[in-house]
């Protein structure tokens, strides 16, 4: 049965059937039933009406539209996921092109006795490595189906994932809601603060380790926080290292303040949105 038919169906069935009802009730059973007793069973018609035939239409239409409702966010998921796909496949190709491109001038240089400058090499590897990353963790898990759980986890597990896959022992605290992030917000956002982890991780030497992302209204704040020491910390957040230039680039991308200091004795890498949305 069609969601239209049924519309159509709880908007005609009763009126047609208490029509009825009262022809019958006037034209064939006025000598045997009072006035009073007539208008007696018509409300309790029209209950019992309301109770069986109805009560099973408006399921059948609550199923339609829960139906409805799931193949469009499937569509939006996929659309999103294409979407995703499409940026960092692009990013990769560019990056890679950018390489050889690089390595090609790099092998000239050397083959005519110059100086070869290793940097720019190094960054662009970095920012594929980066953008593989990504892709794995934003793009391997399989599109849900109508019967299975969510296959997506949510923000605050991805957080929780990406401590695991640093090594790293974090309190999470997280109060973000995910409706707040677009899908590329969400892939920046994490990609900063896995950044971020594999810093605390690899140079810090940190034995606290605390992930916090609150918002008031539409402005959020999410900060990475550990009690690495301080030598370590400048040598882990220098400004010319590749890892915190790129999280500034993206963070100043989407529009965010990146903030990377020490705070009471600690850590503290704050990424911030201001802006009402």
């Amino acid at each position: 049965m069609t969601y239209r038919l049924i519309k159509w169906m709880i908007l005609v069935v009763p009126s047609l059937i208490i029509g009825i009802w009262e022809f019958v009730r006037h034209q064939f059973l006025m000598p045997y039933l009072s006035m009073g007793t007539g208008n007696l069973i018509t409300p309790i018609l029209l209950f019992l009406i309301s109770v069986t035939l109805l009560y099973q239409l408006f399921v059948q239409l609550e199923v339609i539209q829960e139906e409805l409702q799931r193949e469009k966010s499937h569509k939006a998921e996929l659309e999103a996921r294409e979407q995703m796909a499409r940026e960092l496949h692009d990013g990769i190709a560019q990056s890679l092109f950018l390489l050889s491109v690089k390595i090609d001038k790099a092998e000239r240089l050397q083959q005519s006795g110059q100086a070869v400058t290793w940097g720019e090499l190094r960054k662009t590897v970095h920012e594929v490595n980066r953008y593989v990353r990504q892709s794995i963790s934003n793009l391997k898990y399989p599109a849900r189906s109508d019967h299975a759980a969510p296959a997506t986890c949510t923000m605050k597990q991805r957080v929780e994932q990406l401590a695991e896959e640093a090594q790293v022992q974090a309190d999470i605290i997280w109060n973000l809601v995910d409706d707040q992030f677009t899908p590329k917000e969400q892939i920046e956002l994490l990609a900063c603060i896995r950044e971020a982890l594999v810093n605390t991780r690899k140079h810090a030497n940190a034995s606290l380790t605390r992930i916090e992302g609150h918002s008031k209204g539409r402005q959020w704040t999410v900060r990475v926080i550990d009690n690495g020491k301080s030598h370590d910390i400048l040598k882990s957040f220098n400004p010319e290292k590749y890892g915190i230039q790129i999280m500034r680039e993206r963070t100043e991308e989407m529009g965010w303040v990146l903030e990377v200091g020490r705070q009471d004795g600690l850590t503290l890498v704050q990424i911030e949105n201001r802006e009402e949305r």
